[in-house]
């Protein structure tokens, strides 16, 4: 099904702004943060309107209705994903603090000095420094899939690290700078086979791509509302029930207990044992909303307008001389296009591109280790979502024109 992307656009209100006199916004930085349609817009407002209370402690009439639209929330987010049961749903701030939450209490009760975790190459620093402080830490040792030429994993060399136990195999769902979309069943299914849980880094590949848990058999799943339509400051972290409630509690504080002494406290049950103080309400709100708007798109529709976008940025791209794009062909990769362009710092790409309007991200992108693979500092980053059009691609390579006539 093709995306209505001239309707689509006019629910953002932000993609009519001019950035400056005459200059329209080119937003192509939706890997780094999407923009927010007005359905999540007034959801927030009317919370804050008609309902602001806290939650799960009040007996009033705003507290419980808060408290409802909290817990739907997450019940939504549960559908979303084909969680069996919204219990399987901790919300944290973004995926960041999903992942260090595993690495924090899973992690630290059940792996001893030289245990093996296995990384990528790939991933980005949020799933690299939980990792290497752990290592320090306890002595656990880290092992890393390395990325082909052509931007793919190695799943020979996968295989081999499988075959020395590892306890952990913690990998990036889709690459925020390549695009590549790796073999997560896959990747999952060889995991188990060598006795390994399997963490899956979906701040990328959950606002792109269709996502069923219980088909991909994932242990853990991390990802960010900001990264698909909805507000920043919230996040989720999938975890099977089973594991969920042998991990230790996380943050200490209200709302994670039971009961508390003195000398000593009992936990709550899973999730709310894993979400401390008051949590983000109205950012939940927002959430759900969403998450609903993603839904009754369609996550096929989502993916298959991302798969027509990049095989169309990267067909414009590569008749620029000069431009070299990481990653492999279309057909494997989300609507992500990073690129380097002979001679010029993708500083001053990003930076003469935003003077035609064109909003990109220039920088190493919390991917440090990759780029150091492909002996590059920083690239250019150009990235798609269902209010993209072909014709803002144009804009980009005209601009990419400019640039090159700047820089002779």
């Amino acid at each position: 099904m093709s995306l209505a992307t001239k309707s689509i656009r006019k629910d953002f209100p932000i993609l009519s702004r001019e950035v400056r006199p005459g200059v329209p916004l080119v937003y192509l930085d939706s890997t780094a943060t999407t923009q927010k349609p007005l359905a999540v817009i007034q959801a927030m407002d009317e919370f804050y309107r008609h309902n602001n209370a806290n939650i799960h402690r009040g007996v009033h009439t705003l507290a419980e209705e808060a408290t409802e639209m909290y817990e739907k929330a997450r019940q939504r987010v549960a559908e979303f994903i084909h969680s069996s049961s919204a219990r399987e749903i901790v919300f944290t701030r973004n995926a960041t603090e999903s992942i260090n939450l595993v690495a924090y209490t899973w992690a630290r009760a059940i792996l001893k000095s030289g245990d093996i975790v296995i990384l990528t190459e790939m991933e980005h620093h949020s799933n690299l420094v939980p990792w290497q402080q752990l290592a320090a830490e306890r002595g656990v040792t880290l092992e890393f899939v390395p990325v082909t030429d052509e931007g793919l994993l190695d799943l020979d060399v996968y295989r081999s690290l499988l075959a020395h136990s590892p306890k952990l195999v913690a990998f990036s769902g889709m690459s925020n700078v390549l695009g590549t979309i790796n073999p997560t069943q896959e990747m999952i299914r060889m995991a188990h086979e060598a006795g390994a849980l399997a963490l899956v880094d979906g701040a990328q590949s959950v606002p792109h791509l269709p996502v069923d848990v219980q088909t991909l058999d994932v242990d853990f799943l991390a990802f960010s509302a900001h990264k698909m339509l909805g507000p920043t400051g919230i996040g989720a972290l999938y975890t099977k029930a089973k594991i969920l409630e042998a991990m230790p509690p996380f943050l200490g504080g209200g709302d994670m207990i039971k009961s508390v002494h003195l000398r000593s406290f009992i936990p709550n049950e899973i999730p709310h044992k894993f979400e401390a103080g008051t949590p983000a309400i109205a950012e939940a709100v927002g959430f759900e909303a969403a998450v609903a708007y993603l839904s009754e798109v369609g996550m096929a529709t989502v993916a298959a307008h991302e798969q027509e976008m990049v095989a169309y940025a990267l067909e414009r791209l590569e008749e620029i001389p000069g431009v070299k794009v990481l990653g492999p062909a279309a057909e494997k990769k989300g609507g992500v296009a990073a690129f380097t362009l002979e001679g010029v710092h993708p500083h001053d790409v990003a930076q003469i591109l935003d003077t035609y309007g064109v909003a990109v991200r220039a920088g190493h992108h919390c991917a440090q280790p990759l780029h150091e693979k492909f002996g590059i500092t920083a690239t250019t980053r150009a990235s798609f979502y269902i209010y993209s059009e072909k014709e803002e691609v144009d804009k980009l390579v005209a601009g990419i024109y400019q640039v090159k006539r700047i820089f002779n």
